[in-house]
Parts: C-alpha cells; sequence; structure tokens
C-alpha cells in the first residue's frame, strides 16, 4: 500500500513530539515532512531525528517557496502547531478543501478578552483554515467548540509523553524505591514568573526552616528567575532528556506549581516514571494524569500555604503508601502513548 504523506508545520520541536512521530514512522503507513521552527534557548533541547523523516527549518523559507514545497509534497494531510505563522496558514487556507487540515493546540477556555476576540474572528483566522483541531482535553475541547469546531471534527489526545523512556525508568527504578524511597521533591521547567517556582521555593523553605527534616527539593531548568538558595534546595539547570536517568532515580515526587500552564506534557513524563505528582490547579494536565488522593495532591495556585499542606501531606506518608501512589500515576499514565496518538491521526487518512 502506498504510503499517505504527511506535512506538519510545526513551530518549536519537543521531543515528547518526535517520540510520536517515531510511533508514526513504526506504521510503515506514512512519509513524514516536518518544518519547524528554531530551537528555543530557554529549553535548548538536542533533537535525535528519528530516520526517514525530512525535516526543514522554517527560517530557510519564506511565503511562497514553503507553499511550493508543499506542493511538491502533494501531501495527504497537513498539521499544523496553533495559528501563530501567517505563512502556515496561508498553506492551509490553499488545502483546506483538498485533503485533511488539521491545527492542534493547548489553550484551555478561560473566557478572557483575547479568547473572545479569537472565537469572533474565527470564521475569517481560523475555522476557514482547518478540517479539525486536536486538543489535550476537555478544558481545550471547550475552546475548540466556542471557535465553532463541530464535536465529530475534534480529536483529543494531542500530547502524549515518550512514555517508554520514562516508563522503562519506573520498571528500572520500582524496586529499589520500594526498599529506600528517595525523599527528595523535583521540579522540572523554566524559571519564570508563571511556572509558580518562587512558591515552591518559598513552601519548602519555610517547612523546612520550621520543622526540619531529611526532604529535599531538586530543580531542573533554567530561565529569567534567580536560584533560590537553600541547604536542602538544589538546582541542576538544564537537563537533557537522555540524562534524566539519575534524577529520576534519586527522587520520589514530582511537583508542578504553575500559576499558567494550558497542558503540562512534564506531568504525564513523571506519572509514566511512577512518581505521586503534586500539581496547582491551573495545570491542564492534572484533568488526564492526576487524581487527587489517588495518585497525588491537587491545591489552589498560587496559594503557599495550600501547597505547604500538600507538600506536609506527602512527607508524613510512609514508604508503602508512597509506592502506592507511584504506581496509581503509572495507570493514569498508560492513557495516552505515542502509538495511541498515532492511532488517532492516521484515523483521518
Amino acid at each position: 500500500m502506498e504510503k499517505k504523506k504527511i506535512v506538519f508545520l510545526y513551530t518549536e520541536l519537543a521531543t515528547y513530539f518526535l517520540a510520536c512521530i517515531e510511533a508514526l514512522l513504526k506504521t510503515n503507513k506514512a512519509e513524514i515532512h516536518i518544518v519547524h521552527w528554531e530551537v528555543n534557548t530557554e529549553a535548548p533541547f538536542q533533537f535525535s531525528i528519528p530516520p526517514g523523516i525530512k525535516t526543514y527549518r522554517r527560517n530557510d523559507f519564506n511565503g511562497k517557496t514553503l507553499y511550493d514545497l508543499v506542493n511538491k509534497i502533494d501531501p495527504d494531510l497537513i498539521y499544523v502547531s496553533g495559528w501563530i505563522d501567517n505563512e502556515y496558514l496561508k498553506v492551509c487556507k490553499k488545502y483546506k478543501n483538498k485533503i485533511p487540515v488539521v491545527v492542534g493546540f493547548d489553550n484551555q477556555w478561560r473566557g478572557t478578552l483575547r479568547q473572545w476576540m479569537a472565537v469572533l474572528l474565527s470564521p475569517f483566522r481560523i475555522r476557514n483554515h482547518f478540517t479539525h483541531c486536536w486538543v489535550p482535553g476537555s478544558l481545550q475541547t471547550e475552546f475548540a467548540l466556542k471557535l465553532g469546531f463541530k464535536q465529530n471534527n475534534i480529536l483529543t489526545g494531542y500530547y502524549s509523553c515518550d512514555f517508554s523512556l520514562f516508563h522503562s525508568q519506573y520498571i528500572k527504578n520500582r524496586e529499589h524505591k520500594a526498599n529506600d524511597f528517595p525523599k527528595r521533591f523535583i521540579y522540572v521547567g523554566r524559571y519564570v514568573e508563571h511556572k509558580g517556582i518562587r512558591d515552591l521555593w518559598n513552601a519548602f523553605a519555610e517547612i523546612q526552616n520550621n520543622s526540619p527534616n531529611e526532604w529535599e527539593l531538586w530543580c531542573l531548568g533554567v530561565g529569567s528567575l534567580e536560584p533560590f538558595f537553600h541547604p536542602k534546595i538544589r538546582h541542576f539547570g538544564f537537563v537533557q532528556p537522555e540524562a534524566l536517568s539519575e534524577y529520576l532515580r534519586q527522587t520520589g515526587v514530582f511537583v508542578l506549581p504553575s500559576h499558567f500552564e494550558p497542558w503540562g506534557v512534564v506531568v504525564h513524563e513523571y506519572a509514566a516514571a511512577g512518581f505521586p505528582l503534586i500539581c496547582s490547579d491551573e495545570v491542564g494536565a492534572r484533568v488526564t494524569f492526576v487524581e487527587d488522593g489517588y495518585n497525588g495532591y491537587i491545591y489552589t495556585s498560587g496559594n503557599v500555604n495550600a501547597l505547604k499542606a500538600v507538600l506536609n501531606k506527602i512527607m508524613k506518608l510512609d514508604q508503602a503508601a508512597l509506592i502506592n501512589l507511584g504506581d496509581n500515576s503509572v495507570e493514569k499514565a498508560k492513557l495516552i502513548t505515542p502509538e495511541i496518538w498515532s492511532k488517532k491521526l492516521m484515523t483521518l487518512l
């Protein structure tokens, strides 16, 4: 059977996206072309592009040459990440009535002025460019419906982590953690205000200053905020995914304290790795991967006292209870994998 040609018009590449692309490639049913933006300096991932995939740097094309490239490929499906790139949109509009043209986005419906403007302009800027949309979950589905997409043209499961990479660490480390659970929280993300990282530093420091114990907080990331220094808080900078293994082994509980987080693939990653999870109620991925009391805790974003309460709750659990929370996280993580992602996309062809 002749392979279907799929063009991805992408913004910034991510390792989890490439894991999904690799799963799609393994079906042996797709010829894959990816146009992509440059790497974000605040998340300087080093990518390994799976062999057999053709990639193109967005900076090497203007509007005409980009359309000429896509026209030469003659795709059976076009996927575009969001509607921020006007030249991507022009290509999509020309193909909308010929083939499936899918837009992916992770914006939660929040009813802001900007979102209501998007709803008003959708017939002219969004809906007239795409046949389908692909969103992570229910919070984003609400926005898609308001933009005018019909329910049967909305796909969910837009994001998947590299499930096999993180799940393999769960399998590798579970016995070790069951015998000696690492009393260390871990944060992975940028050092910027909206990630709520200051809340986490302050909450953890207050606990340790008032009631010192053996727990530590390990932070992996870079950004505009200066690191908060405390004897029990350690900073490791940006860590490439392939170098995470030792951090996954030596830490026990994942925390994402964001004030604003449309989704958060990192939550899926640490669920797959068998971590108990603590998330604020602004983290979109909590809807799928965190069930309060089952595999972690959800608290009110920006409320440092509430964050302290759930940190303390975790610290008081025994080893068996912590392992049980982590096992439950793995069951949640299985809801979305790159293979499921790949099958969902192929249903449009």
